[in-house]
């Protein structure tokens, strides 16, 4: 919220200047700007030594049970109810 305030406010003093004449110079209000964002990485930082790196080959025979969890329930006996 402070960071909208303070965007009003300077907006609010750039016109006030240019109503008394001044000059206003877009490339000094960016240095003022409530906006900066050089210092934000927005998509981070990733280590790029892995991309040398050869995954395991696939194994098509994975070993995954595939059966739906209320059979699962029924033979442990947990199913039922009491």
């Amino acid at each position: 919220m402070a960071t909208a305030s303070f965007a009003l406010d300077i907006a609010e003093i750039v016109r006030q200047l240019l109503e008394e004449g001044w000059e206003i110079d877009p490339e000094d209000l960016a240095h003022i700007s409530p906006y900066l964002t050089e210092h934000i990485n927005r998509f981070g930082e990733y280590s790029t030594h892995e991309l040398g790196i050869q995954p395991d080959a696939y194994d098509p025979e994975l070993d995954v049970d595939f059966t739906p969890r209320e059979q699962h329930l029924t033979a442990a006996g947990l199913g039922r109810a009491a």
